[in-house]
């Protein structure tokens, strides 16, 4: 199999339908490892959704940002057929880049429905793509949005991930549930990253016990659960939501219903004052979900020295490891007796707090995952090579390498 030389300076073309203010965790990833990139000194170029208001080129820390019509109502979640509106604009301007350069590298986050543009792209150009699979793009882990639209796209789905020259899974946990679906997928794990110096926190002691929970509103996301563990508390900590989503309003109603202090803030961008603010005010963080990747507010909260409580149901565990309290999904007294420990107990919250901050140091900084990336982008080059480097061959290489081919 080709690969390029190690000091090569890189092209990449990335397409992720989200970006910063739009979207969540994925948004974050792709602008993240795209900044780290251009630092490093690679070239990149991406696609994503034009959202209100927001230019159609911009050039945001050194890399170029290319914006297509689509149609998206919300900031924070997009419906299966906005993701389809997203679709032949993105393919229309990642085939013009593609003619005034020839990119080393073609990286698609989301198996759908970025994967779907880098699919078409190389039907047409043979160019060969990578894709980062985020989790809403995979069979089974959000039922409660994409079911139907996993179910009338299989065959595509199957189709793009068999394709792909390598598909990254940030978590363990994600790569198993994507192996359930297919046995056709080459497939590595690289983490999601994190610039260790935003939020950061290196004192947990200047914090209050304040509970924060940044999350998408989702009935999967478990925060109903963590607000009826609170109130079985004697002092509960007074408690702050950031997010918006379909389970917003039934969300405020119980929380209403219950002896407690909340304070929604709804959507708040990943620039804004208020959302660092909260970050490092709150000592204690909460992620009660039922199924994650490998959320970056998880990364987030770590950043900023907090004490974590989350599930052991899913890939954050992948993420905190030991620097956190888990608890099985939707077990209140499970959850209520890990905040009422955190809340009681100062040296357990900062032993958590601190530990949790250098988990995040250690091994999710972003410089240390964009090494991962590049070492990946090297090895699986966009170029057709050779006629003797088919599909077939790149896989075999694969193999010998010691990727997981399945």
């Amino acid at each position: 199999m080709n690969s390029m030389p190690p000091r090569k300076r890189l092209s990449v073309l990335t397409l992720c339908f989200e970006f910063p203010p739009l979207g969540g965790g994925g948004s974050k990833v792709a602008r993240g490892l795209a900044s780290m990139l251009a630092r490093r000194g690679h070239e990149v170029d991406l696609v994503t959704t034009r959202g209100r208001g927001l230019a159609a080129h911009e050039r945001i820390d050194g890399f170029d940002v290319w914006r297509v019509p689509a149609v998206r109502t919300r900031p924070d979640v997009s419906s299966a057929f906005e993701l389809a509106t997203y679709v032949l604009p993105s393919l229309y301007r990642a085939m013009r880049l593609c003619r005034a350069r020839r990119y080393d590298v073609v990286h698609a986050h989301f198996i759908l429905p970025d994967g779907v543009v880098a699919w078409i792209m190389r039907l047409v150009t043979g160019r060969r793509y990578i894709v980062t699979a985020h989790g809403s793009d995979v069979p089974g882990f959000n039922p409660d949005r994409f079911h139907l639209a996993h179910r009338l796209m299989g065959p595509l789905w199957r189709r793009i991930v068999r394709d792909a020259d390598a598909i990254i899974c940030p978590s363990p946990w994600l790569r198993q549930l994507l192996h359930r679906q297919t046995a056709q997928a080459a497939t590595l794990v690289v983490p999601n990253g994190f610039d260790p110096e935003r939020f950061r926190v290196d004192d947990p002691s200047s914090k209050t016990v304040d509970l924060l929970c940044v999350s998408r509103l989702l009935e999967r996301k478990g925060l109903q659960h963590i607000l009826a563990a609170a109130a079985r508390l004697e002092r509960p900590p007074r408690i702050h939501v950031v997010g918006d989503g379909p389970y917003a309003a039934e969300l405020r109603a119980k929380a209403e219903a219950l002896p407690l202090d909340v304070t929604f803030h709804g959507w708040l961008d990943n620039d804004s004052v208020e959302l660092e603010r909260l970050f490092r005010r709150c000592g204690i963080f909460a992620l009660p979900s039922s199924s994650e990747n490998f959320p970056v507010s998880l990364l987030e909260a770590m950043s900023s020295s907090m004490a974590i409580i989350t599930t052991a149901d899913s890939g954050c565990q992948d993420v905190v490891g030991d620097a956190a309290l888990l608890t099985a999904y939707g077990d209140v007294d499970q959850l209520a007796d890990a905040l009422g420990r955190l809340v009681g107990d100062e040296k357990e919250r900062f032993r958590l707090a601190t530990a949790a901050r250098r988990r995040l140091v250690d091994h999710f900084s972003w410089d240390a995952v964009a090494r991962q990336y590049v070492d990946v982008y090297r090895t699986h080059p966009a170029d057709p090579g050779p006629a003797d480097a088919s599909l077939e061959t790149a896989r075999a290489a694969r193999g010998r390498a010691g990727l997981t081919v399945r």
